[in-house]
């Protein structure tokens, strides 16, 4: 059987399209957009139609959008950069226990050097409550970091609801947006929030390049000295071939997002009933109607998910465990839903893409039925 990728969350293969676009800008856009002569002035006018093609995903201005060399980065200008400029104001930052580590290991950095940092518990859906973030708040919070979609079960949190609350507290807001920008609508202004985090290689872009969203007149510090590209926010002469790449996945993204969402979505729920078939007591992480179109988080009770897939190699997906420093560990998203060991263990991440059939889904279900039989479940 022919290998079954399932693993978008992780990683998403470059577009051909992005693919023709890049290999044009590294032939013929090498010059230096800084420079005066008409081979920088050409890849100056390509870079600044990527900038539109991202903020017209995103709902935003061109002038909003930094190009950073991916989400790491774009987290780490915000919570490094930004805590700077407003430590005057205050030193309390609020954030989630499901973040990523490109926010929770800067949160932990922050808090090395006098910052508090205060973490917003989920409920065993995996959602963070608007009440839990505003019980944290205190006079000196000056900042809000949230993630917009989990990566590891999908589930999409309320940040209308929480940015709405934080304007009226004058408290600014970020947000991780890396799961969910190509996935589904995210519009900056809709959401509320004053930053907002993109990596490019969620959706069909090149690995090394992303953005970040700041909402004009937003609170800002550069984390990196050099010369003055990016509007002065992230020095260094811009990557045109990424960017080029960068605009033309938010270009697709924004031509059929609503339909391609759909597709997925469609692709989903029938795996899922095709896997409920398989084994009834099948555990869903996350309700249907809260989750990303593409992702579903699943446990299979009693069923080690790494012995599971080892038996079905040619499906590709992600599990529940992940390794940190040689030590093996449940994931701290499953750890924080209030999930118990077993469960955890048997989880298993399926992420659907533009490249998923019907014949993906039907194929990977009859592998899981015979690993599951393997496992002797």
């Amino acid at each position: 059987m022919a290998s079954i990728y399932l693993d978008y969350n992780a990683t998403t293969p470059v577009a051909e399209a992005v693919c023709r676009v890049v290999d044009f800008a590294l032939h013929h856009l090498w010059g230096n957009p800084s420079s005066g002569h008409a081979l920088g002035s050409a890849a100056k006018e390509y870079l600044e139609t990527a900038r539109r093609l991202v903020s017209g995903l995103l709902n935003a201005q061109p002038g909003e959008i930094i190009f950073t060399s991916g989400g790491t980065e774009s987290n780490n200008m915000v919570l490094q950069g930004v805590c700077q400029a407003v430590a005057d104001r205050g030193r309390h930052i609020v954030t989630s226990q499901i973040e990523h580590p490109s926010v929770l290991n800067p949160c932990a950095r922050l808090a090395d050097t006098g910052w508090t940092v205060s973490y917003a518990s989920v409920d065993e859906r995996g959602a963070v409550s608007p009440d839990e973030i505003r019980r944290l708040l205190r006079s000196d919070t000056v900042l809000i970091s949230v993630m917009l979609a989990n990566n590891e079960t999908g589930v999409i949190q309320p940040l209308q609801d929480i940015a709405a609350m934080a304007r009226e507290e004058n408290i600014l807001v970020h947000t991780d947006a890396a799961q969910a920008v190509g996935k589904i609508a995210v519009d900056v202004t809709e959401l509320g929030v004053d930053y907002l985090t993109v990596a490019g290689h969620k959706l069909y872009a090149p690995k090394g390049i992303g953005a970040l969203f700041r909402r004009k007149g937003a609170p800002f510090h550069r984390i990196l000295y050099g010369a003055g590209q990016e509007n002065g926010c992230r020095p260094g002469t811009e990557p045109v071939p990424l960017a080029v790449g960068l605009g033309e996945a938010c270009r697709i993204a924004a031509a059929d997002l609503e339909t391609e969402a759909r597709r997925q979505k469609m692709l989903t729920e029938e795996f899922f009933s095709r896997l409920s078939a398989i084994c009834p007591a099948v555990v869903r992480h996350g309700r249907p109607d809260e989750t990303l179109p593409n992702t579903l988080s699943v446990s299979f009770p009693g069923v080690d998910a790494r012995e599971l897939l080892a038996q079905c190699p040619q499906i590709m997906a992600s599990t529940g465990a992940a390794c940190h420093e040689k030590s093996e560990g449940v994931s701290h998203v499953l750890e924080a839903m209030g999930m118990d060991e077993e469960t955890a263990r048997g989880t298993v991440r399926f992420s659907m893409g533009r490249d998923t059939t019907g014949s993906d889904v039907s194929d990977a279900a009859r592998a899981l039925k015979t690993a599951l039989k393997a496992v002797g479940h």
